[in-house]
C-alpha cells in the first residue's frame, strides 16, 4: 500500500477549515494536553492557520511520532498568523478542578491571541464559558481540523518540553518516561520518594492515593 503524503492526510483537514472559513473568516482551534496525569501542568493552545501557507502533516497529535510532532510544532509557530500556549499547573488543578482548569486555560489562550478570531472552534464536547467571540465544540476535532490539529500539536508538544524539564530537576520520578501519566511504575516512584508541589493532590486524592511520604 502506497504511503500518503503529509499533503494528502491534511487534505481533509484543511477542506473543513475552507469550509468554515468561508462561512465566518478568520476564526481559531484550540486543544489542550494533558488532562489525565497525575503531576504536572495542562497545557492549552489557540491557533489561525494561514489559509494562504499550510503546513502539511497536521493531524491528531496522539497520532504522530514524536519527531514528527517536533517538526511540525516549529513549522506551526514559524507559518500560523497567530498562536497562544498557555500552562495552567497543578494548584489551579485543584482549585478548580480540571475541568474548569481547562476551560480556563482555554478562554485565556483566546483572549490573548494577537489577532480576535471571529469563531473558535475547541476539540471535545464543550466550550469554554464567558468567551467573548463565539465558539463551538468539535469532537474529535483534532483529526477534523487542521486549526485544531495544529493546536493539538503546539499543546502537545509544549506539555513533553515541560515535563522532560521536569525530569531533568526530578530525575528520580523518570518523567521523561511517562510523562506524569498513572502508571505502575510512576505510582512505585511516588511511594518511594513521596509527593513533590508538581503533583495533583487531587487526583491522588480521588483514586485513593496518598502516601505517608507525601510532602
Amino acid at each position: 500500500m502506497k504511503r500518503r503524503s503529509d499533503e494528502e492526510i491534511s487534505a481533509p483537514l484543511y477542506e473543513y477549515d475552507a469550509a468554515v472559513r468561508s462561512q465566518y473568516g478568520c476564526f481559531a482551534g484550540v486543544d489542550e494536553a494533558g488532562r489525565g496525569p497525575l503531576c504536572g501542568p495542562v497545557c492549552v493552545a489557540a491557533c489561525i492557520l494561514d489559509p494562504e501557507n499550510p503546513v502539511f502533516g497536521i493531524n491528531d497529535s496522539k497520532k504522530l511520532t514524536e519527531k514528527k510532532r517536533e517538526a511540525l510544532f516549529d513549522e506551526i509557530i514559524e507559518k500560523a498568523l497567530a498562536y497562544k500556549i498557555v500552562f495552567v499547573g497543578p494548584e489551579i488543578i485543584d482549585r478548580d478542578n480540571i475541568l474548569n482548569a481547562t476551560m480556563g486555560g482555554m478562554k485565556q489562550a483566546v483572549e490573548e491571541l494577537d489577532i480576535v478570531p471571529n469563531l473558535v472552534l475547541v476539540d471535545g464536547n464543550r466550550t469554554p464559558a464567558g468567551l467573548l467571540v463565539p465558539a463551538q465544540p468539535v469532537v474529535k476535532g483534532d483529526a477534523t481540523s487542521a486549526s485544531i490539529g495544529a493546536a493539538s500539536v503546539l499543546a502537545k508538544v509544549s506539555r513533553d518540553r515541560y515535563m522532560l524539564e521536569l525530569d531533568r530537576q526530578y530525575p528520580q520520578y523518570q518523567l521523561a518516561k511517562h510523562k506524569g501519566y498513572p502508571t505502575k511504575l510512576h505510582y512505585e516512584l511516588i511511594a518511594q520518594y513521596g509527593i513533590q508541589p508538581f503533583y495533583r493532590r487531587s487526583f491522588l486524592k480521588k483514586q485513593g492515593y496518598w502516601p505517608e511520604n507525601g510532602k
